[in-house]
């Protein structure tokens, strides 16, 4: 509640000082607009007999009317100037463009001493005293009393703001307020207001350096040595005060004393300005407080740039008597309106970087205000003589022009200087920074978001020089934007912190798709943020980063933007915060950086959605490659656009030659014919057992299905073919048939032979019989012979079919079979001669043994050499082939002959028991029983093994056979087979007929 009170009651006494300086300052300039103050420009000092011009300044009343330095005035218009109140009282009373008679003697040095020259009069035509100069400082007090108000508005409870508040309004007082010479009640009141200002303004400048930061007390702890310090400080003008004050009241008012009080006055205001100045470049020496440090600086730059040309070009000349041009002093004095402006950004700390761009801006607009008046003047000089003697008909449009032409010329003339500055204060930064923008509108052609993020943390740290740089990418949860949440992406200089550590950060805090979110976060400490959570502070203090910006883009739906990204910058190498004009960068470069990164999380998408669609195209190509029947489909215009292995390798076509080709260039008529039928009906349509012509003239059989290709929208792109195969299957499905064929006969055969054995056995057994008691009957007994030899004949053959229909149980032994078709061959070569048959052997050497019966197997090479001579009787050049092959874990025995070959309706039969082609046989073939090749294949069958027939009619037969080799006989096959003693208990002898 006190404090409270001590702040309205302070807040009141300020707003009544301010007003009342306000109003004095008014009335100072209204009073001095009305009085003509005449001056002869010279500066009068008493002296022996009169006064002395002390300086006489070129183009002034006086030296124009021929007074020289060290004349002395005896009288102005006879009237005594022994003092210099008598000369101003005259001067007043000729007024301004008046003539004033001066009585004048003149010294002269000899060697003899100084002599004096009768009294010389001189009449001196008196003009306006120059007052531009009080207009300057008042422009500088404005200044002071504006910042220092809207310091005090701002910031009201910012540290030192009422301390720099006071300092304005007395600088305010020190540059507003001019006595004019009057002394009247007003302008007592003026001048003592000027000379209070005067001893207090450098006492206050000079505590407010000592004092400004908040370690300074800390460091202070003894109360009275502060306040000691504080009396030490403001002594010296207090002093100077009771000088003044004392001169007037007690000492003889002359010129000289005046100019040594000014003197002296001027000294303390430099000297403490300069002392300022040392104990804020301590300080920012000293400093350790990363923002403590970035306010020193500017203060100690924006002191060093007001106190240097004002000490050096006003002071310095005032204090030693140095004659120095009127402009210079101008220019010196206007240099102290940079103190408020960097104290003022330094002490409100509202966008504190804003300070050094200040700095570098009141630099510009000065020395382009200073380059569009001499401009101006010289553009007005030049128009002036150029109206007077060329254009005089323009008159005052001419001056017009000129003026207009100069303020014209200000804004270009102001960008060029700023340019120059920045070169000249930064040109390592402004270097970068020119770097920095050409990567910004570049930043979009990198698609790669790993390279684009590594090269955010890369150029950044070298345009801003900052240590610390982190990219934090947006995550989405189900789409919500509210559940939108950020990880660590790249970072540049976060050395301290683990692995583990970065991803267990809490970044809830960068909430910039709030409503009311700002452009970006500043946290001036990043380890004390008291308004986060426990987490998030902690968070803001591992990772130490002092600025985080959005990355925004345009919504996919709707108005408004989103956040995709969130770039963290430290502080600069030095320690030193960001200025505003590094923010206006990174805000503009956080636009094109969050388009570059929507753009690489797109393409980065992209990519994935390519890559997973050339892995389901491969994945289906591999389908589709990978089944075991031919796929094709054809668009809209029969052309075939795709063609599998399987297709490749059935049809005996490239794919090359395939592709893109009309169907009716691919296939033949018959397959073009059916395609055109069911090519409008809808569904699938399927081609059973179709007989497809290849292009190398053979035929395959397959089942064909023609089904719509069509899109997710039902909508017809083509037609897809499948083309299976069924050659093979239906060879399969014939050898199955006779296969089962076989074993019907067989059974019936067996049930045939046991029932006409047991007849056969009872005729056999009687004719014998009788055959024994008529022996002697020359009539009867060849009959009875006769009858027994058909029994035995008929024996033979049910013998036969039993052995057809049972499956053998010979024994099992490694045979090689080219020894075992060279023993055939032999055992036949007398038929071969005889048939004038050409045999030709071609044995492979290192054919491999197999397992079997070695008789059995001597019964199918056999029929199948008698089946060949047969075949080629009567056949000139007739060319049996016999040869042997080894392939992977098989052997083949190929006989080939170039007999009339077999037609092809009959080659689904040949292996049918009783079916035969040599009914009638010719002179000298033997008469087919159709049981030979229907034993042949149940041995090959025995054997494990497989028998393949191809043939043409005219050009000959050529069977194959393939038995496995004894390495790779399975255990199965072999436990399959009978024994031998239950194959030996089969065995008949023609003797012997058994019931």
């Amino acid at each position: 509640m006190k404090n409270a009170f001590q702040t309205r009651i302070l807040a009141i006494g300020l707003a009544l000082a301010t007003l009342a300086v306000c109003l004095l300052a008014g009335f100072n300039i209204a009073q001095e607009n009305t009085i003509d103050t005449p001056t002869d420009g010279i500066w009068w000092v008493e002296a022996q007999g009169g006064l002395r011009a002390e300086r006489v300044p070129a183009d002034t009343p006086g030296s124009r009317a021929g007074i020289r330095a060290g004349d002395i005035l005896e009288s102005v218009n006879d009237h005594p100037t022994l003092r210099l109140d008598p000369l101003v009282r005259a001067i007043f009373r000729t007024g301004s463009w008046g003539r004033a008679s001066y009585s004048i003697v003149r010294p002269i040095v000899t060697p003899q001493g100084t002599l004096f020259t009768p009294k010389l009069d001189f009449n001196v035509i008196l003009e306006p005293a120059d007052r531009s100069n009080h207009q300057v400082t008042r422009l500088i007090a404005l200044v002071y009393l504006l910042i220092g108000l809207y310091v005090l508005f701002r910031r009201w409870t910012a540290p030192k703001s009422t301390h720099f508040f006071v300092f304005c309004l007395v600088s305010f007082v020190l540059y507003a307020f001019r006595y004019t010479g009057v002394f009247d009640t007003f302008d007592w009141c003026i001048y003592w207001s000027n000379i209070v200002a005067t001893a207090i303004q450098p006492a206050l400048f000079l505590h407010f350096a000592v004092s400004f930061s908040d370690n300074f007390a800390n460091r202070r702890r003894n109360l009275t040595r502060r306040r000691a310090l504080v009396v030490f400080l403001y002594a010296p003008g207090l002093i100077l005060i009771a000088v003044q004050a004392t001169a007037i009241k007690l000492w003889s008012a002359t010129e000289i004393l005046k100019h040594r009080l000014d003197q002296t006055a001027y000294a303390y205001l430099a000297l403490y300005y300069v002392l300022a100045a040392i104990v804020f470049l301590f300080r920012y020496r000293s400093a350790e407080s990363p923002l403590e440090r970035q306010q020193l600086k500017w203060l100690t730059r924006g002191t060093l740039l007001a106190v240097v040309p004002f000490t050096v070009f006003y002071v310095l000349p005032f204090v030693f008597d140095m004659a120095v041009p009127a402009l210079v002093t101008k220019f010196a004095g206007l240099s102290l309106v940079f103190l408020p402006l960097t104290f003022s950004w330094a002490i409100v700390r509202y966008r504190l970087m804003d300070v050094d761009l200040i700095f570098k801006r009141g630099v510009t607009y000065t020395l382009a205000t200073a380059a569009v008046v001499g401009l101006y003047f010289a553009i007005v000089a030049f128009s002036a003589e150029l109206v007077h003697t060329r254009l005089k008909d323009l008159g005052v449009w001419g001056l017009l022009g000129a003026i207009v032409i100069a303020c014209l010329i200000f804004d270009p003339v102001k960008r060029a200087i700023q340019g120059r500055l920045d070169r000249i204060f930064d040109q390592k930064r402004f270097d970068y920074r020119e770097t920095l923008v050409e990567f910004g509108r570049g930043i979009n052609s990198q698609t790669d978001l790993r390279a684009l993020l590594d090269s955010i943390v890369e150029r950044l740290p070298q345009t801003l020089l900052v240590t610390r740089v982190a990219v934090f990418l947006a995550e989405e949860a189900d789409g919500q934007r509210r559940s939108r949440s950020f990880h660590l992406a790249a970072s540049h200089g976060l050395t301290n912190l683990p692995a583990a550590e970065l991803q267990a950060l809490d970044v809830r805090f960068l909430d910039f798709d709030a409503p009311d979110a700002n452009n970006h976060i500043f946290l001036e400490n990043p380890q004390q943020v008291l308004r986060l959570p426990e987490d998030q502070r902690k968070t803001a203090g591992k990772l130490d980063l002092n600025y985080y910006l959005p990355c925004r883009v345009a919504n996919r739906e709707g108005s408004g933007t989103r956040t995709v990204a969130v770039i963290g910058l430290g502080r600069t190498d030095d320690g030193d915060f960001l200025s505003s004009e590094d923010m206006e960068l990174l805000e503009s470069l956080a636009g094109y950086i969050g388009i570059a990164i929507q753009n690489a999380q797109l393409y980065q998408r992209l990519e994935s959605k390519i890559s997973e669609f050339e892995r389901l195209k491969e994945f289906h190509e591999n389908i589709v490659e990978s089944i075991n029947i031919g796929v094709f489909a054809v668009d809209l215009e029969d052309r075939i656009e795709s063609w599998n292995a399987p297709m490749e390798e059935m049809y005996a076509k490239p794919r090359r030659e395939a592709l893109h080709h009309p169907l009716s260039e691919v296939f033949p008529p018959e397959f073009i014919e059916q395609f055109n039928n069911v090519r409008h009906e809808d569904g699938t349509h399927t081609l059973y057992k179709f007989r497809l012509a290849l292009p190398s003239g053979d035929f395959r059989i397959a089942n064909i299905a023609i089904a719509p290709l069509v899109t997710r929208d039902l909508i017809a792109v083509g037609r897809i073919v499948l083309v299976d195969d069924i050659t093979d299957r239906i060879q399969l499905e014939v050898q199955l048939t006779q296969a089962e064929k076989l074993s019907s006969i067989g059974l019936l055969a067996a049930g045939v032979a046991h029932e006409v054995n047991t007849p056969l056995a009872v005729i056999s057994s009687y004719t014998q019989m009788l055959s024994k008691h008529m022996r002697d009957d020359q009539r009867l007994a060849p009959i009875l012979e006769k009858i027994t030899q058909q029994t035995f004949r008929a024996s033979e053959i049910v013998n036969g079919l039993l052995n057809f229909s049972r499956t053998s149980g010979s024994e099992f032994t490694s045979i090689d079979l080219n020894q075992l078709l060279h023993d055939t061959e032999t055992l036949l070569e007398h038929q071969f001669k005889t048939a004038q048959i050409h045999v030709e052997t071609h044995f492979d050497p290192a054919l491999a043994f197999i397992k079997g019966n070695q008789g059995k197997l001597q019964q199918v090479i056999l029929n199948l050499m008698l089946n060949a001579k047969d075949a080629m009787h009567g056949k000139p050049n007739a060319t049996l082939k016999i040869a042997t092959e080894s392939g992977p874990g098989f052997v083949f025995v190929i006989i080939q002959d170039s007999g009339n070959g077999i037609e092809k309706e009959h080659l689904n039969r040949i292996y049918d028991p009783f079916f035969t082609t040599k009914a009638t046989p010719q002179e000298g073939q033997r008469k087919g029983t159709g049981l030979g090749l229907a034993v042949t294949y149940g041995i090959m069958q025995e054997h494990a093994g497989k028998i393949q027939v191809e043939s043409e009619v005219g050009a000959g037969t050529t069977f194959r056979l393939e038995f496995p080799s004894a390495t790779t006989l399975t255990t199965r096959e072999e436990t399959a087979r009978p024994d031998a003693a239950s194959a030996s208990s089969v065995e008949n002898t023609r003797s012997t007929i058994h019931a």
